[in-house]
């Protein structure tokens, strides 16, 4: 098995390094409502649960579940956000991505997910990778659509602030 703990992938710009809690202050200052607007997770209240979250995060790592990576550039080692897959065991494993404010609009989103991807394909066995998105979200459709993404379901979630997202769920296949 794959040591998900201390994983880095490199790309053009980036480096995704595994999670760990020496990005918690980074993470609780920069997860924040707006950012939040298409996600699951809410804001955390307090850096105790973005502590939690973290733990958890490398609970799940070390059993092989998920990979949960902090995005970097690559020069200046500047924290951009979180992003990371989960059930790695199934055949059907699910994206996320999260970017500071500050981040966006310089395809750092699209370069991630590439780069989670070809992990995948040259790591984990599986028949497509699934990708929800909000419908409102422009920016994330445009990554998954850029690689080949396909539209199977639509469906509506709440989230843990109370509100109703209204999901894509995009298949992404192998190359």
């Amino acid at each position: 098995m794959i040591n998900l703990l201390n994983l880095e992938i490199l790309t053009q710009r980036l480096l995704l390094r595994s999670i760990s809690l020496q990005y918690q202050a980074d993470i609780f200052r920069e997860f924040t409502e707006e950012i939040t607007t298409y996600t699951y997770p809410r804001v955390p209240k307090s850096i105790s649960e973005t502590e939690l979250f973290i733990n958890e995060s490398l609970r799940e790592m070390a059993s092989g579940d998920n990979l949960i990576v902090v995005i970097l550039k690559k020069d200046a080692q500047e924290f951009l956000g979180c992003s990371g897959i989960h059930n790695l065991n199934s055949k059907y494993p699910e994206l996320g991505i999260w970017l500071k404010k500050s981040a966006h609009g310089n395809r750092y989103g699209l370069e991630t997910i590439t780069a989670l991807k070809d992990w995948a394909e040259r790591n984990l066995d599986y028949e497509y990778l699934i990708y929800p998105v909000d419908k409102a979200n422009i920016p994330s459709r445009k990554i998954t659509e850029k690689l080949g993404g396909q539209i199977v379901k639509e469906y509506e979630k709440t989230n843990l602030s109370g509100k109703t997202l209204h999901l894509l769920e995009y298949r992404i296949l192998k190359s």
